[in-house]
C-alpha cells in the first residue's frame, strides 16, 4: 500500500502523513528533507551548490534512515534545497530513492510535491492537501511564535507565495495535483477533521485491496 500526499508549503501534509502512517503501522517519508539532506551535505563539506554533477553524487549518498527534521529544517538548510530541487540530476537520483522507499512493507506513506504525479502515479491512495496562503501563513507563524521564536507575517506570507510560484512554475516536476488525487482543502478544517477524511479513503482502498 503506499499513499502519495501532495501540496504546498504549510498545508497540513506533513502532520496528516505522519499520523496516517503511526495509524496504520506504515513508513513515512517526508521526501523534502531528502532534498535538504543533500544540501546539508554539500554545505558541510564546503561545496558548491550550483554544480548539478557535484549535487548529484551527493544525492545518491542520502541515507533516508537517518533524516533529522530538526536540524533539517533549519531556514539556511531550506534556502541551499531550494537551489538544488530544480537541478533534474538531482531529482531523478533522489526519486530513485523515493522509489525504493515506497516499496517498504507493509506500507509507505510518502509526502511531498509530486509524489501523485510523479514519484508514485500508480500510487492506489493519492491526496492533494491544500490551503488558502493566507492561512498557510498564519499557521506557520503562530508555530514560530508557539515554540518562543519571534516571526513576521507579512514576511512569512510573502515567502509562502514566493514558495509556490517556485514549485509550481518550474519545469521539471512542477506541484500540481494528481488528475485521480482526492483534492483536501484545510483552509477550515481542523487537523482531525482532515485526519478523518484521509482515514476514510485509505480504508476504502484498503478494502479494495483485500
Amino acid at each position: 500500500m503506499i499513499i502519495a500526499i501532495d501540496g504546498p508549503a504549510a498545508a497540513g501534509k506533513g502532520t496528516l502523513a505522519r499520523r496516517i502512517a503511526e495509524t496504520y503501522g506504515f513508513h513515512h517519508l517526508d521526501t523534502g528533507l531528502t532534498y535538504r539532506a543533500t544540501a546539508k551535505a554539500l554545505l558541510d563539506a564546503g561545496l558548491p551548490l550550483d554544480d548539478e554533477a557535484i549535487a548529484e553524487g551527493m544525492a545518491r549518498k542520502v541515507d533516508l534512515a537517518g533524516l533529522d527534521r530538526t536540524v533539517l529544517s533549519r531556514h539556511e538548510i531550506g534556502e541551499a534545497a531550494s537551489k538544488i530541487a530544480v537541478m533534474p540530476a538531482v531529482r531523478r537520483a533522489l526519486v530513485e530513492a523515493q522509489r525504493r522507499f515506497a516499496e517498504k512493507k507493509p506500507g509507505a506513506v510518502l509526502d511531498g510535491r509530486d509524489i501523485g504525479t510523479v514519484v508514485c502515479p500508480d500510487a492506489p491512495v493519492k491526496l492533494y492537501v491544500t490551503a488558502s496562503a493566507e492561512v498557510r501563513a498564519k499557521r506557520r507563524y503562530e508555530e514560530i511564535v508557539d515554540t518562543g521564536g519571534s516571526a513576521d507575517y507579512d514576511a512569512i506570507f510573502e515567502d509562502v507565495k514566493r514558495r509556490d510560484e517556485r514549485d509550481m512554475g518550474r519545469t521539471d516536476s512542477p506541484l500540481k495535483p494528481a488528475e485521480d488525487a482526492y483534492l483536501l482543502d484545510t483552509s477550515e478544517m481542523s487537523i482531525e477533521a482532515a485526519f478523518q477524511t484521509a482515514k476514510s479513503i485509505v480504508d476504502a482502498a484498503l478494502s479494495r485491496n483485500a
